[in-house]
């Protein structure tokens, strides 16, 4: 049971949770405390909470009262401690929340007052501005990171902090195309881990800044730029954000924080069984593909065993006008429904590409609708680089309804059985000026992105429960926001198996294993062939492989020639005997960023299924999360080759690899 007991200390105060504690000193600077198992400090008190005003930052508050009542909210039952100060006329109160329901967090909301007779003009805030000692007698890297946030560079979502790092991680437009993300960010060390960002239920334009300081501690914050007038007697108050501490890698702080979301309303469905067929995407064809190269290709791909064929771009018009292409569909709306019988056929499921929220410049829908464009501040139209395109804006009732019609026709006229929603510019929108929308301020465009989706999801749920809604935003780190209007996630044009692996496991600790995690086709990953990444973080494997026996041109890098063709099947054969994406990821472990070689444990049927990664590993590995006192026959399911039995709960095994090695541990 929490104790979140405020304990006077000199002037200062200590909020405790269980496993944390948040101490105060008498200017109101803060420090974390890990107290689950040995109590340590993770890092000095720091200037954690301050305004940002235009005479300069105003971080030190002489503390003056600390007050404690019992709470009852969405999160549970809890414990609320308010710690005012004073820095000249201007109050702050700082509010710290415990809860039962969920150890190792407290959650913070800060409220600035201006108890004066001018008014004081401010730029915006900070919060949760902490650093984190390294580990003493520790090597480089001292640390690992998550940071969600979205970049055209396309960053690694799990990194090491080396020596002079920094990102800002703002969570709104960092580029033309991208922004948005999980307003999370977690840094931990071997031993210990501390996680802060927000818990509001819409995307908000925050800062959750990384860096690596020139001292060698790791900084972290909550920053936000919100220019206002606090007139005499007003005051404002910041988003509700927490502060976390925990044991491992950042697993955890993702899985609790869903939790948390999930706790205050917001709902995630399951994918239907189907979701978790192998998939082959016409994208091994181009925009240039034909109908017939799909076609001639069907009976390869239902002989190797995959369960869907995607539609991918330049079946359409343009970004909208969502018609199909008369080149290619001459009988339009017939042609796309004969298509997609001819997958039925074919015993697949059909799967169609699709990127709204753009509009090509003399598209259909920018002729029709040119209020719908989203406006920058000098009133222009702005543009989505990448496609050449412009946003359509996602607050705009108009554009939703739009969206909802076109998937009633994909999903019940033509009757594809899913849709791809594709395109880094989806995960966030910029702010909004157009007049004609009459938002309240500009940012009611990012904060509808989810209102968006949920439009698309709900016409998705109306037209067929069993549709796959799958959302690819293109590299970018994932908006959580997005999470409740998709049955399937995707690691979405990933630059490396890395990345593959670590936004499976990013993405089944925010979404369970509810929702099918879709591994991208395999040609992206390293070598054009590693199955293995995608396989043992329980994913859904996929190809985008060109028949050689079709007509037309093809890429020659992904032509299924005979030695792949035999590969892929015994790929999707084991696959289908096996189905570990339908299983339970365990993603508490191993520390992704300490341990190696790199491990993940999927648990399917009382079984456990290990995958370790390393470009060359001779030695042991731990066996980690078995049955205290049982043996388990254990054997590389790959090969097929028998390793011998072991005994929980932890067991080390001799082996030698290259790249993977995947393992089944059976309880005998």
């Amino acid at each position: 049971m929490i104790s979140a007991a405020t304990l006077l200390l000199l002037s200062s105060a200590a909020i405790a949770g269980d496993g944390i504690r948040l101490e105060f000193d008498a200017d109101m600077r803060s420090r974390v405390v890990i107290t689950q198992g040995r109590a340590e400090a993770l890092g000095p008190f720091t200037e954690s909470e301050v305004i940002l005003t235009a005479d300069g930052e105003l971080g030190r508050f002489r503390m003056q009262d600390t007050v404690t009542a019992s709470v009852t909210d969405t999160l549970g039952a809890g414990e609320r401690t308010t710690l005012t100060g004073y820095s000249g006329t201007l109050v702050k109160q700082v509010e710290v929340t415990g809860y039962a329901a969920h150890p190792q967090w407290l959650f913070v909301r800060v409220r600035y007052r201006n108890g004066g007779t001018t008014p004081i003009e401010v730029a915006g805030y900070a919060s949760h501005r902490y650093e984190m000692t390294p580990a003493a007698g520790r090597a480089e890297p001292a640390f690992w990171s998550y940071q969600g946030a979205s970049y055209e560079s396309r960053p690694d979502w799990v990194l090491p902090l080396e020596a002079g790092y920094r990102r800002a991680n703002f969570l709104g437009m960092n580029d033309s195309d991208y922004g948005g993300g999980t307003p999370v960010v977690d840094v931990w060390r071997r031993d210990a881990g501390l996680a802060i960002g927000h818990v509001e239920l819409l995307p908000k334009l925050v800062s959750l800044p990384v860096e690596r300081a020139a001292n060698g501690n790791a900084r972290v914050a909550l920053t936000a730029t919100r220019p206002r007038t606090l007139l005499p007697g007003q005051d404002f108050e910041t988003l509700r954000s927490f502060v976390a501490v925990h044991r491992g890698d950042y697993f955890a702080t993702l899985r609790v924080y869903s939790a948390v979301m999930q706790a205050q309303g917001i709902k995630l469905a399951p994918a239907p069984k189907d979701a978790f067929e192998p998939i082959w995407c016409a994208w091994g064809y181009g925009r240039g593909f034909t109908p017939r190269q799909v076609f001639e290709t069907l009976p390869v791909v239902g002989r190797l065993g995959f369960g869907w064929a995607v539609l991918d771009d330049g079946w359409q018009v343009a970004l909208g006008d969502w018609r199909p292409r008369p080149d290619k569909f001459p009988a339009g709306d017939a042609d796309m429904k004969a298509l997609v019988d001819r997958i039925h056929a074919a015993g697949l499921k059909a799967q169609l590409w699709w990127a709204p929220m753009g509009a090509d410049a003399g598209s259909r829908t920018e002729r029709e609708h040119p209020d719908w464009l989203l406006c920058n501040a000098d009133g222009t139209t702005r543009k989505i680089t990448w496609w050449d395109s412009q946003y359509l804006c996602p607050a705009v009732q108009g554009v939703r309804e739009d969206a909802a019609a076109f998937v009633r026709k994909a999903l019940v006229e033509w009757g594809f059985d899913g849709l791809k929603i594709d395109g880094q510019h989806l995960n966030a929108a910029p702010d909004c000026f157009n007049p004609a929308h009459r938002h309240e301020s500009p940012e009611a465009a990012p904060e509808g992105v989810p209102a968006f989706f949920k439009a698309i999801w709900d016409a998705a749920q109306a037209a067929n429960p069993q549709a796959v809604v799958e959302i690819c935003p293109c590299g970018t780190g994932y908006s959580f926001f997005t999470l409740p209007y998709l049955n399937m996630a995707v690691a979405s044009d990933p630059e490396s198996s890395w990345q593959i692996r670590t936004k499976g496991k990013t993405l089944k600790a925010l979404a369970g294993d509810r929702i099918a995690y879709f591994g991208d086709h395999v040609e992206m990953s390293e070598g054009g062939d590693d199955f293995a990444s995608t396989f043992g973080v329980g994913g859904v494997i996929g190809t985008n492989f060109a028949w050689p026996g079709a007509s037309g041109e093809k890429d020659p890098a992904l032509l299924l020639t005979p030695e792949r063709e035999q590969a892929w099947g015994r790929w999707v054969s084991l696959y289908q005997a096996m189905r570990l994406s339908e299983g339970e990821y365990v993603g508490d472990l191993y520390d992704i960023g300490f341990d190696r070689p790199e491990a993940h444990v999927v648990r399917k049927g009382g079984a456990l299924y290990y995958a370790f990664f390393s470009a060359h590993h001779d030695g042991t590995v731990e066996l980690r999360g078995l049955e205290p006192d049982r043996t388990y026959r254990v054997r590389d399911y790959v090969a097929g080759r028998d390793l011998g039995e072991v005994e929980g709960p932890v067991a080390a095994l001799r082996v030698s690899f290259q790249r993977s090695l995947l393992i089944e541990a059976q309880p005998r």
